[in-house]
Protein backbone atom coordinates (compact mmCIF):
# COMPACT_ATOMS: atom_id res chain seq x y z
CA UNK A 1 0.00 0.00 0.00
CA UNK A 2 1.12 3.74 -0.73
CA UNK A 3 0.01 6.90 1.18
CA UNK A 4 -1.21 9.67 -0.64
CA UNK A 5 -1.07 13.12 0.18
CA UNK A 6 -4.49 13.63 1.52
CA UNK A 7 -4.11 10.42 3.68
CA UNK A 8 -5.79 8.40 1.25
CA UNK A 9 -4.27 4.79 0.59
CA UNK A 10 -3.57 2.60 -2.96
CA UNK A 11 -3.89 -1.03 -2.00
CA UNK A 12 -3.22 -3.60 -4.71
CA UNK A 13 -4.64 -7.31 -4.50
CA UNK A 14 -2.32 -10.00 -6.20
CA UNK A 15 -4.62 -11.09 -8.66
CA UNK A 16 -5.18 -7.37 -10.07
CA UNK A 17 -7.11 -4.77 -8.50
CA UNK A 18 -5.65 -1.53 -7.47
CA UNK A 19 -7.85 -0.26 -4.97
CA UNK A 20 -8.17 3.40 -3.75
CA UNK A 21 -9.57 3.90 0.16
CA UNK A 22 -10.20 7.20 1.71
CA UNK A 23 -11.11 7.27 5.59
CA UNK A 24 -14.50 6.91 6.00
CA UNK A 25 -15.57 5.57 2.68
CA UNK A 26 -15.57 2.06 0.60
CA UNK A 27 -12.53 1.42 -1.16
CA UNK A 28 -12.91 1.88 -5.38
CA UNK A 29 -11.55 0.15 -7.66
CA UNK A 30 -9.04 1.99 -10.37
CA UNK A 31 -9.69 1.75 -13.62
CA UNK A 32 -6.73 1.05 -16.17
CA UNK A 33 -4.40 -1.20 -14.05
CA UNK A 34 -2.46 -3.66 -16.12
CA UNK A 35 -3.28 -7.40 -17.06
CA UNK A 36 -0.63 -9.21 -15.13
CA UNK A 37 0.59 -12.79 -14.74
CA UNK A 38 -1.65 -14.40 -11.52
CA UNK A 39 -0.29 -17.39 -9.80
CA UNK A 40 1.59 -18.72 -7.56
CA UNK A 41 3.85 -16.08 -5.55
CA UNK A 42 3.00 -13.45 -8.96
CA UNK A 43 0.58 -10.73 -9.81
CA UNK A 44 -0.01 -6.99 -9.07
CA UNK A 45 2.75 -6.34 -6.62
CA UNK A 46 4.13 -2.79 -4.73
CA UNK A 47 3.00 0.49 -5.47
CA UNK A 48 4.73 3.55 -4.06
CA UNK A 49 3.98 7.44 -4.70
CA UNK A 50 6.42 9.53 -5.78
CA UNK A 51 7.91 12.23 -4.13
CA UNK A 52 6.28 14.99 -6.65
CA UNK A 53 2.82 13.46 -5.85
CA UNK A 54 2.57 13.89 -9.47
CA UNK A 55 3.16 10.09 -10.52
CA UNK A 56 3.20 6.51 -8.84
CA UNK A 57 5.06 3.64 -9.27
CA UNK A 58 3.62 -0.34 -9.80
CA UNK A 59 5.07 -3.48 -10.03
CA UNK A 60 3.79 -6.84 -11.09
CA UNK A 61 4.33 -10.28 -12.60
CA UNK A 62 4.42 -10.14 -16.48
CA UNK A 63 4.35 -13.14 -18.62
CA UNK A 64 6.85 -13.93 -21.20
CA UNK A 65 7.50 -16.51 -24.26
CA UNK A 66 6.45 -19.93 -23.83
CA UNK A 67 6.48 -20.77 -19.83
CA UNK A 68 8.74 -17.79 -18.39
CA UNK A 69 7.53 -14.60 -16.47
CA UNK A 70 9.29 -11.68 -15.04
CA UNK A 71 8.82 -8.64 -13.12
CA UNK A 72 8.05 -5.16 -14.37
CA UNK A 73 7.70 -1.65 -12.80
CA UNK A 74 5.74 0.89 -14.64
CA UNK A 75 5.62 4.70 -14.22
CA UNK A 76 1.79 6.22 -14.15
CA UNK A 77 -0.17 8.92 -13.16
CA UNK A 78 -3.52 8.78 -10.62
CA UNK A 79 -7.12 11.12 -12.28
CA UNK A 80 -8.65 11.20 -9.14
CA UNK A 81 -12.52 11.45 -9.11
CA UNK A 82 -15.93 9.59 -9.11
CA UNK A 83 -14.25 6.71 -11.35
CA UNK A 84 -10.48 7.23 -10.26
CA UNK A 85 -8.23 5.46 -13.25
CA UNK A 86 -4.50 5.36 -14.24
CA UNK A 87 -3.28 7.39 -16.95
CA UNK A 88 -0.05 7.39 -19.27
CA UNK A 89 0.86 4.22 -18.01
CA UNK A 90 4.25 3.37 -19.02
CA UNK A 91 6.85 0.07 -18.54
CA UNK A 92 9.97 1.59 -17.42
CA UNK A 93 11.63 -1.73 -16.49
CA UNK A 94 11.55 -5.12 -17.45
CA UNK A 95 13.40 -7.97 -15.36
CA UNK A 96 15.86 -9.67 -17.44
CA UNK A 97 16.08 -12.67 -18.12
CA UNK A 98 12.43 -14.01 -17.75
CA UNK A 99 12.58 -17.36 -16.17
CA UNK A 100 9.90 -20.54 -15.35
CA UNK A 101 8.44 -20.64 -11.94
CA UNK A 102 6.11 -18.36 -10.18
CA UNK A 103 8.20 -17.70 -7.30
CA UNK A 104 10.58 -14.46 -5.59
CA UNK A 105 9.27 -11.83 -7.51
CA UNK A 106 10.65 -9.69 -5.17
CA UNK A 107 9.58 -5.95 -7.26
CA UNK A 108 9.66 -3.56 -4.04
CA UNK A 109 10.42 -0.59 -4.62
CA UNK A 110 11.53 2.97 -2.82
CA UNK A 111 12.63 6.53 -4.14
CA UNK A 112 16.01 7.76 -2.76
CA UNK A 113 15.88 10.76 -0.55
CA UNK A 114 17.28 13.35 -3.41
CA UNK A 115 14.55 11.98 -5.73
CA UNK A 116 16.97 11.25 -8.19
CA UNK A 117 16.89 7.18 -8.28
CA UNK A 118 14.07 4.34 -8.18
CA UNK A 119 15.80 1.17 -6.94
CA UNK A 120 14.02 -1.90 -7.08
CA UNK A 121 14.35 -5.11 -5.70
CA UNK A 122 14.51 -8.00 -8.10
CA UNK A 123 14.39 -11.68 -6.83
CA UNK A 124 16.19 -14.76 -7.66
CA UNK A 125 12.87 -16.48 -8.96
CA UNK A 126 13.74 -19.69 -6.88
CA UNK A 127 16.72 -20.21 -9.47
CA UNK A 128 19.36 -19.36 -6.70
CA UNK A 129 22.82 -19.19 -8.99
CA UNK A 130 21.89 -16.09 -10.88
CA UNK A 131 21.49 -14.38 -8.09
CA UNK A 132 25.76 -14.71 -8.46
CA UNK A 133 25.39 -13.58 -12.51
CA UNK A 134 26.46 -9.83 -12.42
CA UNK A 135 25.05 -9.99 -15.99
CA UNK A 136 21.44 -10.65 -14.65
CA UNK A 137 18.94 -8.96 -12.73
CA UNK A 138 17.78 -11.86 -10.78
CA UNK A 139 18.59 -11.87 -7.36
CA UNK A 140 19.74 -7.83 -7.36
CA UNK A 141 18.84 -4.69 -6.48
CA UNK A 142 18.33 -1.98 -9.37
CA UNK A 143 18.85 1.51 -8.98
CA UNK A 144 17.37 3.74 -12.57
CA UNK A 145 17.65 7.31 -11.98
CA UNK A 146 14.79 9.24 -12.93
CA UNK A 147 14.19 13.10 -13.34
CA UNK A 148 11.95 15.48 -11.46
CA UNK A 149 8.96 13.64 -12.75
CA UNK A 150 9.59 10.50 -11.28
CA UNK A 151 10.47 9.52 -15.71
CA UNK A 152 13.45 7.55 -16.41
CA UNK A 153 16.77 9.34 -16.87
CA UNK A 154 19.41 6.63 -17.73
CA UNK A 155 19.99 3.21 -17.91
CA UNK A 156 19.30 0.78 -15.02
CA UNK A 157 22.19 -0.35 -13.23
CA UNK A 158 22.65 -3.82 -10.84
CA UNK A 159 23.25 -2.19 -7.68
CA UNK A 160 23.93 -5.00 -5.12
CA UNK A 161 23.85 -8.68 -5.83
CA UNK A 162 23.69 -11.93 -3.40
CA UNK A 163 20.19 -11.38 -2.65
CA UNK A 164 17.32 -14.15 -2.61
CA UNK A 165 13.43 -12.94 -1.77
CA UNK A 166 13.12 -9.12 -1.25
CA UNK A 167 10.00 -8.62 0.72
CA UNK A 168 10.92 -4.70 2.49
CA UNK A 169 13.39 -2.09 0.80
CA UNK A 170 13.23 1.19 2.82
CA UNK A 171 15.29 3.98 3.18
CA UNK A 172 16.22 5.06 6.54
CA UNK A 173 16.13 8.56 8.45
CA UNK A 174 19.44 9.04 7.87
CA UNK A 175 19.08 8.27 4.04
CA UNK A 176 20.69 4.74 4.18
CA UNK A 177 18.39 2.25 2.49
CA UNK A 178 17.73 -0.86 3.88
CA UNK A 179 16.31 -4.32 2.87
CA UNK A 180 14.62 -7.56 4.11
CA UNK A 181 14.50 -10.43 2.81
CA UNK A 182 13.31 -14.44 3.17
CA UNK A 183 15.76 -16.93 3.82
CA UNK A 184 15.34 -20.75 2.83
CA UNK A 185 14.39 -22.74 6.18
CA UNK A 186 15.53 -20.18 8.35
CA UNK A 187 17.96 -16.95 7.72
CA UNK A 188 15.68 -13.90 6.75
CA UNK A 189 17.92 -11.06 6.43
CA UNK A 190 18.30 -7.55 7.50
CA UNK A 191 20.77 -5.86 5.22
CA UNK A 192 22.14 -2.25 5.37
CA UNK A 193 22.22 -2.00 1.22
CA UNK A 194 25.73 -0.82 -0.04
CA UNK A 195 26.87 0.12 -3.90
CA UNK A 196 28.75 -3.00 -5.46
CA UNK A 197 27.90 -5.40 -2.43
CA UNK A 198 27.57 -8.74 -2.45
CA UNK A 199 25.29 -10.66 0.28
CA UNK A 200 26.00 -13.97 -0.78
CA UNK A 201 22.94 -15.61 -1.82
CA UNK A 202 22.96 -19.23 -2.25
CA UNK A 203 26.71 -19.34 -0.89
CA UNK A 204 26.20 -18.18 1.98
CA UNK A 205 23.33 -18.03 4.25
CA UNK A 206 22.31 -18.13 8.24
CA UNK A 207 19.41 -20.73 7.42
CA UNK A 208 19.56 -24.02 5.26
CA UNK A 209 17.85 -25.28 2.22
CA UNK A 210 14.55 -26.99 2.64
CA UNK A 211 15.83 -30.52 2.11
CA UNK A 212 17.50 -30.45 4.87
CA UNK A 213 21.21 -30.03 3.11
CA UNK A 214 23.85 -27.47 4.58
CA UNK A 215 24.57 -24.24 3.90
CA UNK A 216 27.74 -22.29 5.25
CA UNK A 217 27.35 -19.38 7.27
CA UNK A 218 28.61 -15.95 6.81
CA UNK A 219 31.53 -16.45 9.00
CA UNK A 220 33.39 -18.55 6.23
CA UNK A 221 33.24 -15.99 3.36
CA UNK A 222 33.77 -12.44 5.02
CA UNK A 223 34.35 -11.46 1.52
CA UNK A 224 30.36 -11.70 1.50
CA UNK A 225 28.19 -8.74 3.45
CA UNK A 226 26.99 -10.32 6.14
CA UNK A 227 23.13 -9.18 7.54
CA UNK A 228 22.41 -6.67 10.06
CA UNK A 229 20.44 -8.90 11.47
CA UNK A 230 19.06 -12.66 10.87
CA UNK A 231 15.94 -14.66 12.50
CA UNK A 232 16.39 -18.63 13.07
CA UNK A 233 13.41 -19.62 13.23
CA UNK A 234 11.85 -17.19 10.41
CA UNK A 235 9.88 -13.85 10.78
CA UNK A 236 8.51 -14.16 7.15
CA UNK A 237 8.80 -10.11 6.49
CA UNK A 238 5.82 -8.92 4.51
CA UNK A 239 7.08 -5.11 4.54
CA UNK A 240 8.28 -2.02 6.70
CA UNK A 241 8.64 1.01 7.64
CA UNK A 242 10.92 3.58 9.66
CA UNK A 243 8.81 5.31 12.51
CA UNK A 244 9.22 8.45 12.30
CA UNK A 245 5.87 9.93 14.17
CA UNK A 246 4.90 11.87 17.00
CA UNK A 247 2.37 8.94 18.98
CA UNK A 248 5.72 6.68 19.54
CA UNK A 249 8.51 9.30 20.16
CA UNK A 250 10.60 6.52 21.93
CA UNK A 251 10.96 4.17 18.64
CA UNK A 252 11.72 7.36 16.05
CA UNK A 253 14.02 5.91 13.62
CA UNK A 254 13.15 2.46 14.80
CA UNK A 255 12.23 0.00 12.23
CA UNK A 256 8.94 -1.91 12.34
CA UNK A 257 8.30 -4.93 10.07
CA UNK A 258 5.65 -6.83 9.08
CA UNK A 259 5.71 -10.65 9.95
CA UNK A 260 3.71 -13.73 8.48
CA UNK A 261 5.06 -16.41 10.23
CA UNK A 262 4.47 -16.16 12.96
CA UNK A 263 2.00 -13.03 12.37
CA UNK A 264 2.83 -9.68 13.87
CA UNK A 265 4.83 -6.23 14.16
CA UNK A 266 8.64 -6.84 14.80
CA UNK A 267 10.30 -3.96 15.83
CA UNK A 268 13.98 -3.36 15.46
CA UNK A 269 16.21 -0.84 16.68
CA UNK A 270 19.46 0.22 13.93
CA UNK A 271 22.77 0.69 15.73
CA UNK A 272 25.11 1.74 13.07
CA UNK A 273 25.32 -0.67 10.61
CA UNK A 274 24.04 -3.01 13.13
CA UNK A 275 20.69 -4.06 14.16
CA UNK A 276 18.87 -5.80 17.47
CA UNK A 277 15.05 -6.74 17.68
CA UNK A 278 13.81 -4.78 20.09
CA UNK A 279 9.80 -6.01 20.93
CA UNK A 280 7.54 -8.47 18.92
CA UNK A 281 3.80 -7.85 19.32
CA UNK A 282 1.51 -10.36 17.96
CA UNK A 283 -1.52 -9.92 15.21
CA UNK A 284 -4.31 -12.30 14.49
CA UNK A 285 -3.48 -12.96 11.28
CA UNK A 286 -0.16 -12.59 8.81
CA UNK A 287 0.63 -8.90 8.20
CA UNK A 288 1.54 -8.05 4.39
CA UNK A 289 2.39 -4.54 4.83
CA UNK A 290 2.63 -1.85 7.26
CA UNK A 291 2.58 1.69 6.81
CA UNK A 292 3.07 4.84 9.40
CA UNK A 293 -0.10 7.28 9.58
CA UNK A 294 -0.13 10.93 9.27
CA UNK A 295 -0.69 11.14 12.97
CA UNK A 296 1.77 8.86 14.02
CA UNK A 297 -0.74 5.75 14.18
CA UNK A 298 0.69 2.16 12.54
CA UNK A 299 -1.55 1.25 9.01
CA UNK A 300 -1.23 -2.74 8.60
CA UNK A 301 -2.80 -4.96 6.06
CA UNK A 302 -3.91 -8.27 6.88
CA UNK A 303 -3.00 -11.07 3.69
CA UNK A 304 -4.80 -13.17 2.13
CA UNK A 305 -8.83 -13.19 1.70
CA UNK A 306 -11.00 -11.44 4.26
CA UNK A 307 -8.04 -9.40 5.17
CA UNK A 308 -8.50 -5.87 6.95
CA UNK A 309 -6.68 -2.76 6.59
CA UNK A 310 -6.08 -1.70 10.74
CA UNK A 311 -5.12 1.04 12.29
CA UNK A 312 -2.96 0.54 15.45
CA UNK A 313 -2.71 3.53 17.84
CA UNK A 314 -1.38 4.30 21.32
CA UNK A 315 -3.60 3.18 24.55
Amino acid sequence: MAQLGDGALLVTEKKGRLLLWQNGKQAVEVAGAPKVDYGGQGGLGDVIVHPSGKAIYLSWAEAGDGDTRGAVVARAELVHGATPSLANLEVIWRQTPKVTGRGHYSHRMAVSPDGKSLFIASGERQKMQPAQDPASDLGKVIRLPIDAAGKPAGAAERYSLGHRNILGLQFAPDGRLWEIEHGPAGGDELNLVRQGANYGWPLVSEGKHYSGEFIPPHSTRPDFAAPALFWNPVIAPGGMVFYTGRMWPEWRGQLLIGAMNPSGVVRVKIDGDKASEEARYPMDKRIRAIAQAPDGALLVLEDKAGGRLLRLSRK
